[in-house]
């Protein structure tokens, strides 16, 4: 390895038409900033090539821990020509990277989880060293280059009406980035989602455009739109991929001139924002004949691609707190244990966000005393895994979705299975 690494952030390619520049650091120096959960417990510090901080709860550690379970000088870490190295000093309850208990080990870079006792740090750059500003969006848990980099997009965007495509895996969270969207654009109007996979295909124009009494059989009234509904605020379209064709022209012409033509009623202006999600690539749609490259072109004005957990998993500590808070109201308050906080990271959760609310959910119900241990972590994944089907190819799963006409969401019910699961099928490697 070079004194310098010079890379493109793993996700530099999600964000077409924005400019990003690389991140250069230096493998040996910081600033590095440990983080508990979603909280900073101390300041940056820097690391030279050969320096050396100690952890631990003593008066003497370089970085002090409130927690009677962290030793006085728990652990050192050593920044090399490597990388930073991290060393157990004889502590009571141990040093655990990544779940498993260590002597010594070379942190496998940005993000990595060190649990001490009962105390969870994450390492990160501070946000100069990785180029990426420290900002958040409301809503939106995770401090994560990946998750800053979204933030920092969005909130370039978000007061302007450019259409914004967002991409992303299943539960990755684009309705509550869409949310966000709205909420820092001024707009005075409402915020209207519709999961366009939802509707019925006969449905879809009076959903989208509305209808005026008499229009069709079973009209007995005039009904507003989701454009409509939307005026002068923002309109989430999910899944925009499974538009049928037809209604996709029909959006095509709202879009261009800010005109809607209800069933049986007369044209209306609508001043709306749109917003909308996808799993499946566009683009990749649209070279398929698939999806209209005219409408694509117009939707996606402001493409973000929203990163999978997997990919910014230093983030799961402080979402499995916000997740906690959630619910409390329910379930009553609850704690997690370091070996349980450090299963969650472990794990890849292709169902992302969404399956570890899911995971942490039953956890929390079964929990002894209002902490959750890793056995209560165990269980509830393995009951995760008995609710799933048997997986099919991803090569099976798209003849299944050709055999449906390209319809996802039908080749979905055909095989049985929630559209997140088929999803997950079509989007791995063959």
């Amino acid at each position: 390895m070079s004194d310098w690494e010079c890379e493109a952030p793993p996700d530099s390619s999600d964000f077409e038409g924005e400019t990003l520049e690389m991140a250069c650091r230096h493998p040996a120096r910081g600033p590095w900033v440990l983080e508990v959960g979603s909280q900073r417990v101390g300041s940056a510090f820097q690391l030279g090539r050969g320096d050396s901080v100690v952890v631990g709860s003593g008066r003497l550690a370089d970085f002090k821990i409130a927690d009677r379970a962290v030793s006085a000088k728990h652990c050192r870490l050593v920044a090399t020509e490597d990388g930073v190295t991290v060393e157990d000093l004889s502590s009571k309850n141990g040093v655990f990277v990544g779940g498993a208990r260590v002597k010594t080990a070379l942190l496998p870079g940005l993000g990595a989880t060190l649990v001490l006792g009962g105390t969870t740090l994450v390492l990160r750059a501070e946000p100069e060293v990785d180029g990426v500003p420290d900002v958040s969006l409301p809503g939106l848990v995770g401090t994560s280059a990946a998750m800053r980099r979204v933030a920092q997009v969005v909130r370039r965007h978000a007061r302007y009406r450019a259409p914004i495509l967002l991409q992303g895996e299943s539960g990755t969270g684009k309705d509550v980035v869409a949310r966000a969207i709205h909420g820092l654009s001024g707009r005075s109007g409402d915020y209207v989602p519709i999961n366009v996979a939802a509707i019925a295909e006969t449905l879809a124009d009076a959903e989208l455009f509305g209808h005026r009494r008499g229009a069709f059989t079973g009209a007995v009234g005039s009904r507003d739109g989701a454009f409509q509904q939307a005026h002068r605020g923002t309109l989430f379209l999910d899944e925009v991929a499974e538009l049928p064709h037809s209604i996709q022209v029909k959006l095509l012409r709202v879009v261009e001139d800010g005109v809607v033509r209800p069933l049986g009623g007369r044209p209306a202006t609508v001043d709306v924002r749109i917003v909308s999600a996808s799993w499946a690539d566009l683009a990749e749609r649209v070279g398929q004949s698939r999806f209209r490259g005219d409408l694509f072109h117009r939707l996606s004005v402001v493409v973000i691609r929203l990163p999978p957990l997997r990919n910014r998993k230093n983030d799961i500590p402080a979402l499995a707190e916000a997740l906690l808070a959630r619910f409390e109201p329910e379930v009553g308050p609850r704690t997690i244990s370091s070996a349980a906080l450090a299963q969650l990271v472990h794990e890849d959760w292709s169902g992302n966000v969404r399956e570890l609310a899911g995971v942490l959910y039953r956890a929390a119900v079964s929990a002894h005393r209002g902490r959750i241990e890793a056995a209560d972590v165990e269980v509830s994944l393995r009951r995760d895994e008995g609710t799933r089907p048997e997986p099919m190819s991803p090569s099976a799963a798209r003849a299944l979705v050709e055999a449906h006409d390209g319809n996802a969401s039908a080749a979905a019910r055909a095989a049985r299975v929630p559209r997140s699961t088929f999803r997950a099928w079509l989007e791995k490697s063959d």
